[in-house]
């Protein structure tokens, strides 16, 4: 649904075709992932209109005292050609205050974050084609209690829809879905459900696993704890899947995502190596694991 642009967003807008032409602001800090910058440094609050360039798959964006506006160009390295596969999703900091996030195409807007939206975990996703972010200040007493900031990922499509469609991690997967998981997965381990904590505002289950065979990584989510030499790590996952701590080993499988573990397939081992065997036998395995 569209919004109606907040007051001085259209000029703002039809001044950036100018400043493009001609002066656009660009004091900021930045590397090719995360971009941190301050309303303080323009010169004329109302007009500035500064353009962000980053090249990664993911990272963030912190904008202090935010005043006027930002343009977020994301660019990944890769071909242009596959810039219509891409899902973008952003999830605001948990204080972000004191700007509009908008999804911006040549010259249309839709309210993707009100400036105040309260929504623990929410994450916005949208077509790289869809357009790209346009982010306004809005008028405040005290700009010095403020921060925009937030996390972004850009993925493939298919992957964006798995991690979002809320029904996925509940249901069981099928025998193919978990050998082509334990290829594509960002992580792979084998291990027991030592405690479950639910977080009701935020609508998640958090898995407290214990990790008796680590086959995969993308990231140190899974880490020796203690003199014990044990392997722990959290995986998350949607409150309504009702998961329970409970007896014997699984094959948990997932994606990284905002620096989270999200769980994906998680078959009982024994059933895991049964399929495994299986497809082995018949030459159909998608790719090895290893011993057990």
């Amino acid at each position: 649904m569209r919004s109606a642009p907040a007051a001085g967003l259209l000029p703002l807008l039809l001044g950036l075709r100018l400043l493009l032409g001609g002066r656009a602001a660009a004091q900021y800090s930045s590397d090719l992932c995360n971009w941190k910058g301050s309303g303080l440094t323009h010169e004329s609050h109302k007009k500035d209109v500064e353009q962000v360039y980053l090249r990664c798959s993911e990272g963030s964006i912190e904008w202090m005292y935010p005043t006027g506006a930002l343009i977020v160009n994301l660019r990944p390295n890769t071909s242009p050609a596959s810039y219509r596969h891409l899902t973008v999703c952003i999830k605001p900091f948990k204080d972000s205050a004191g700007a509009n996030i908008y999804l911006e195409k040549t010259g249309e807007l839709k309210l993707l974050v009100r400036d105040g939206a309260r929504s623990p975990s929410q994450v916005y996703c949208f077509g790289y084609e869809q357009g790209g972010l346009f982010i306004e200040a809005t008028p405040q007493q005290d700009i010095s209690r403020k921060i925009t900031g937030f996390q972004y990922e850009l993925m493939n499509k298919g992957i964006a829809a798995d991690l979002h469609t809320a029904s996925a991690p509940c249901r069981p997967c099928s025998d193919t879905e978990v050998l082509l998981a334990v290829c594509t997965s960002d992580f792979v381990i084998r291990g027991s459900i030592q405690d479950v904590t639910n977080e009701a505002e935020e609508q998640e289950s958090v898995i407290h696993v214990g990790v008796n065979k680590l086959y995969r990584q993308k990231s140190k989510v899974f880490q020796l704890t203690g003199q014990s030499g044990n392997w722990r790590g959290q995986i998350k996952t949607l409150l309504q899947c009702g998961v329970k701590p409970g007896d014997g080993d699984f094959l948990f499988t997932g994606r990284m995502h905002f620096g989270e573990a999200r769980l994906g397939c998680a078959p009982r081992f024994k059933d895991f190596q049964r399929m495994y065997k299986e497809a082995k036998d018949k030459g159909l395995n998608p790719c090895e694991i290893g011993p057990d």
